[in-house]
């Protein structure tokens, strides 16, 4: 049977709490990870008083930043963003579009949006419409429309998918 500590959180840790949780862990990982980087601090009472003080002072900070990201959640939803990048005729980018690119085209906008905040699961590397997720706090998630033009037509359809396109339009009147 393996001996445990008891601590208490003082940050975020991954798989293990948030701050103000109690928790036990084995000796090493206490000695070695936690105690040193001051992540968790041993239970005592004394130590749980500051940290459920601390605790509700970041619930206040937190709390104020989350109504933050709604209000520019609230005004970047309203936003469409328009990039035009150079394409081949089947719609194909020549290379990709990345979320610097998107920070880029946010910050003309007028929106300081840091890049790690938005969340493109693959560069986008076709002409067309996207819905793009940016997370702006752990519980305020907005969606921007990308429209992706061709710099050379100006449109988010393949010229090869429209010609072919117009031309079954024309077979099935014809026929």
């Amino acid at each position: 049977m393996a001996k445990t500590m008891h601590l208490i959180l003082r940050q975020e840790v991954e798989h293990l709490g948030r701050p103000g949780d109690s928790v036990e862990v084995k000796p090493g990982y206490a000695r070695n990870y936690l105690l040193p980087r001051k992540l968790a601090v041993p239970l005592t009472e004394g130590n749980r008083k500051a940290v459920q003080q601390q605790k509700a002072s970041l619930l206040r900070h937190d709390a104020t930043l989350k109504a933050d990201a709604e209000q520019l959640a609230a005004m970047v939803g309203k936003l469409t963003l328009t990039l035009t990048r150079k394409a081949g005729e089947s719609g194909v980018l020549f290379g990709s579009v990345t979320t610097i690119d998107l920070a880029e085209q946010l910050h003309k906008s007028g929106y300081e949006i840091d890049r790690r905040k938005i969340h493109l699961e693959d560069p986008i590397k076709q002409l067309g419409e996207y819905a793009v997720p940016i997370r702006l706090h752990r519980e305020v998630t907005v969606e921007v429309p990308v429209h992706v033009v061709s710099e050379t037509t100006g449109s988010t359809v393949p010229e090869a998918a429209e010609a072919s396109a117009t031309a079954a339009e024309t077979e099935e009147t014809s026929e």
